[in-house]
């Protein structure tokens, strides 16, 4: 899940939102696709959109699935856009969940 950019960068990019944003990244779930999430981690990215792994629980124990979110803008293809498109979504997060 790479195409677009060099493994090292999706690395970096998952690195700091893992290491630094992992609740960035459980509002955003949240805000698009999974609103019972609880825990969230940045698994993958490309040119199209963002990948997160997203536990959530429910009465019947639990469970964790992929949740693929465009990017704002559309296609991207240098770096500089991805952090500007992280923060896209995560605004758009705060603005759906209040």
């Amino acid at each position: 899940m790479t195409d677009g950019f060099a493994p090292e960068v999706v690395e970096a990019v998952l690195a700091h939102m893992n290491d630094d944003h992992r609740d960035d990244s459980l509002r955003i779930v949240r805000a698009f696709g999974r609103p019972q999430a609880t825990a969230a981690e940045m698994v993958g990215l490309d040119e199209h959109g963002g990948v997160w792994w997203v536990e959530t629980v429910d009465e019947g124990g639990g469970d964790g699935s992929e949740l693929r979110v465009a990017w704002p803008s559309g296609t991207i293809t240098d770096r500089a856009a991805i952090r500007r498109e992280v923060v896209a979504l995560h605004e758009e997060a705060e603005r759906r969940l209040g």
